[in-house]
Order: structure tokens, then C-alpha cells, then sequence
């Protein structure tokens, strides 16, 4: 893998460095590599770090320790394909690295690795009501989001309670994150959507309620309709 790394250094574009680093408000440094090419030139070895069996944290250090943001990508690429072999005392790891140079695009990426690690073990559901209550923001957004795309896997009593601890803020990314959670299990799931909002809406921001309610009225529509169909 550490190829990869410095074959991206190779691929260093200073018009779109310039254009990506303006993008996330000139935080951090980038090579100006495009997500498509970063990922095809990662393809054939992450193919083969999959064969392996085991994560090979040197290299996601030396990735994170990285000045330039496509290194970081690089190394949460790299968890995601070998999240089959994650354990359970990796997660300290993956919540250093959340805590290393955070911002909505490493910790949300990272989130997806997360939600497999609790799904492979589900005692990291004790983590994650941890996260939700941390002193760091990006911890409890990683708590808010990681159950994403569930669908019917959703732990709802653990949702509720991360989202509960989080409510009543002014923090722009954690009422995002309330939001996009409840916005993405309408999809699943609206009449809890429905039940969640009638009993917390008033300790809620506006901005999680909009984004609560971005699908909310079709799919309640779509259940009453099928609710109706049942009944006749």
C-alpha cells in the first residue's frame, strides 16, 4: 500500500489543489486529486491489502500523519475495504483518528467504518452512547450518523438516546447530523420519524427538523396509503 501513497504524490494537480483546498475553507493542504482517479489508482492494491487478512496500521498512520487531506481519504479507503477484519480494540484507533485533524468530510467517511465495526460487534453500541456525550463535536456527530443506511438494522432505542443527548445545541454540525439521521430513517421507518418529532421537536433546531422532514410527508403518505389498502 505505501506505493499507493507516494504514487498520489505523483499526481499532484496545483489548479485543483488550489480549488479543493478553497472548498473546505483552506483548512487543510491538498494534492488535487479528483475522488475517481484517487480510487482507481488505489484499486489493484487495495485489492490485494483485502488478501492479506489483517489491518496494517503502520500504513494508516503514515496516511493520517500526512499533510496533504488525499492521504487521509486514502487511509479510510483503505479501512472501509478491510472493515471485515476490524476488531473490537480497533476502535480506540479509529477514534484517535477522529480526533486528529477533524472535519465533516474525514469524521463522516470515518462513520462508515464505525457502523460496520458495531455491526460486527454490537458491545460497541456502548461506545457510541459515549461518543454522543463527548467534549468533542466530531465524536458525537460520528455518534449521530453511524447508523446511516441501516435501514431496518437501525438500533432505534440507541438512536433515540444519541440523539436526545444531543439536542438543545447551537453546534451547525451536530443539528446537521440530527437531521440527516432522522431525514435518512423516514425512508425506513416514518411513522417513528413522525413520533420522534411530535415529543422532542420543541427542545429541536429548526435546522434538524427541515432536514427531518425533507421526505417525511411522501412517506407518511406512502404508509397511509398502504395502511388503507390493508384495512379494505
Amino acid at each position: 500500500m505505501e506505493e499507493v501513497y507516494h504514487l498520489l504524490i505523483t499526481l499532484q494537480d496545483d489548479l485543483q489543489s488550489q480549488q479543493m483546498a478553497a472548498y473546505m475553507r483552506d483548512q487543510f493542504a491538498f494534492l488535487g486529486i479528483r475522488t475517481p482517479v484517487r480510487r482507481q489508482a488505489a484499486k489493484s492494491a487495495l485489492t490485494e491489502a483485502k488478501k492479506s487478512g489483517r489491518i496494517d496500521w503502520s500504513f494508516v498512520d503514515l496516511c493520517w500523519a500526512s499533510g496533504f487531506r488525499e492521504h487521509h481519504y486514502l487511509a479510510i479507503d483503505y479501512l472501509l475495504t478491510m472493515s471485515a477484519h476490524l476488531k473490537k480494540a480497533d476502535l480506540p484507533k479509529i477514534e484517535q483518528l477522529l480526533l486528529v485533524d477533524p472535519w465533516w468530510d474525514t469524521v463522516d467517511a470515518l462513520s462508515g467504518v464505525v457502523a460496520k465495526m458495531v455491526l460486527q460487534e454490537p458491545t460497541l453500541k456502548s461506545d457510541m452512547r459515549r461518543w454522543s456525550t463527548a467534549d468533542s463535536i466530531w465524536l458525537r456527530r460520528s455518534a449521530i450518523i453511524h447508523q446511516l443506511l441501516l435501514k431496518e438494522q437501525t438500533d432505534t432505542d440507541l438512536l433515540r438516546l444519541i440523539l436526545l443527548n444531543n439536542l438543545g445545541t447551537k453546534e451547525f454540525f451536530i443539528n446537521k447530523a440530527i437531521g440527516w439521521s432522522l431525514r435518512d430513517y423516514a425512508k425506513t421507518d416514518a411513522h417513528w420519524i413522525e413520533r420522534f418529532l411530535a415529543g422532542y421537536s420543541e427542545r429541536m433546531a429548526s435546522l434538524s427538523i427541515k432536514e427531518a422532514k425533507k421526505y417525511f410527508n411522501q412517506n407518511i403518505y406512502k404508509l397511509q396509503l398502504h395502511d388503507s389498502h390493508l384495512a379494505n
